[in-house]
């Protein structure tokens, strides 16, 4: 059998990356699909790349032109794609050009935010930003290929989600997180990755393979409190670092915008999402996160990686 041809939308970010990888250490031919492509691939040497075949060719998910393009040029079967936020048509144009030019098959990159299929996706508003977004481009998909055509990864809170407070990390002394008792699972984006890349070179196969779920949930293996995490990657860094909350809910989104540039509709979500959690409300749909925990492995062939050894691996990229 021939190796399947995928193409991979954003692989300069953690996930794509991973992805890329992923899928042609399972023997599928990838394209890297990039807005620059000159930029260079985490994780993947010019060396490897040759070595590789891996094929390099221009696109945008915004510019659905480009999209088209892309998969007819490279004849790519199948695609790996994340939500652009902010599409005005909810990445109805560019799902459709992927469909057009020979695409049989989509992996999204989602989130544990979006409960459901179908008309269940329907109860979002624009009110739960996060929700909505990603809803309302999975309800395109399914029009657009239907739920036997693609797989959406859901996963839980990015262990990367740190790198916003470097700057605070690296400062040293106190620092200020929303909610340092909310739990999360930080997953790492490489084990979302991984899982999305099996899943991609497998394509609809590897879905049935697994139960026939194309609606996959990712958490990372602990639930363990925000502040903890700091104190945690501190230490990893030879710091002594002290954690607290805000003063109040509208200081907490006023960093989340200036700091760390999060679009505001995002950061009051984000910030309602933390209390919410930290009063004892489950991140995950109920009885979600034990599957979503085994899943890494279940796809992925990997658990998943603990917050500690992720804190490890990443100390270098704090200090810098």
């Amino acid at each position: 059998m021939a190796s399947p041809k995928v193409i991979v939308f954003g692989p300069t970010g953690g996930v794509g990356s991973a992805a890329a990888l992923t899928a042609q250490q399972c023997g599928a031919q990838v394209v890297l699909a990039m807005r620059d492509t000159h930029k260079p691939i985490p994780g993947l040497t010019p060396e490897q790349e040759r070595a590789g075949g891996f094929e390099r060719v221009q696109a945008d998910l915004t510019k659905p032109e480009t999209v088209q393009a892309a998969v007819v040029q490279t004849g790519a079967k199948r695609a790996f794609i994340y939500v652009a936020i902010g599409a005005p048509d909810h990445m109805r144009a560019a799902i459709t050009a992927l469909k057009a030019g020979g695409v049989e098959f989509v992996v999204i990159l989602s989130s544990c935010s979006v409960q459901g299929q179908g008309d269940d996706l329907r109860r979002y508003t624009p009110a739960e930003f996060i929700n909505w977004q990603h809803a309302q481009v999975e309800l395109v998909l399914e029009e657009v290929f239907g739920t036997d055509r693609f797989a959406t990864i859901r996963p839980g809170y990015f262990a990367s989600n740190f790198f916003g407070f470097k700057k605070a990390i690296a400062a040293g002394g106190t620092v200020k997180i929303p909610y340092p008792e909310a739990k999360f699972d930080y997953i790492a984006p490489e084990d979302i990755g991984r899982v999305s890349g099996t899943v991609l070179a497998g394509g609809p196969q590897a879905v049935a393979a697994a139960g026939g779920k194309h609606i996959i949930y990712l958490a990372g293996p602990q639930l363990v409190p925000q502040g903890d995490v700091l104190v945690m990657i501190g230490k990893a860094l030879g710091k002594d670092l002290k954690v607290e909350g805000f003063a109040d809910d509208e200081e907490a989104v006023k960093f989340l915008v200036s700091v760390q540039g999060t679009p505001e509709p995002v950061a009051k979500q984000l910030v309602r999402g933390y209390k919410a959690t930290a009063e004892g409300q489950d991140v995950f749909p109920a009885g979600t996160l034990e599957e979503a925990v085994a899943n890494s492995e279940k796809y992925g062939r990997k658990p998943g990686t603990k917050i500690q050894d992720w804190v490890e691996t990443n100390k270098d990229r704090f200090a810098a």
